[in-house]
């Protein structure tokens, strides 16, 4: 993807924690991904909008079910991820 450099202005004190934490080299990066997923958010929040106008709001017990799916797919993966720790460590 073809890249140019634009000027941007930011708290200086969120800056440097940012660039402290992730090295001079990939502060762009860091950047670049935090836009992408925002941008990312932004067009899921419209079409749940889009959905709701079109198929009205979700049902209470829906969100009930897919927030306890969700749970139980964040244990599954924390679990797989305990079982590849190295002997006698948690992950």
């Amino acid at each position: 993807m073809a890249t140019k450099k634009y000027t941007v202005t930011l708290p200086e004190e969120l800056a440097e924690e940012i660039r402290s934490e992730v090295g001079p080299g990939a502060f762009s990066a860091y950047v670049t991904r935090a836009i992408e997923r925002r941008r990312e958010r932004d067009r899921l929040g419209e079409l749940v909008k889009w959905l709701e106008d079109e198929y009205g709001p979700v049902a209470e017990a829906d969100l009930s079910a897919v927030e306890a799916e969700r749970r139980e797919i964040e244990r599954w993966f924390e679990e797989q991820d305990a079982g590849s720790a190295p002997h006698g460590k948690a992950a």
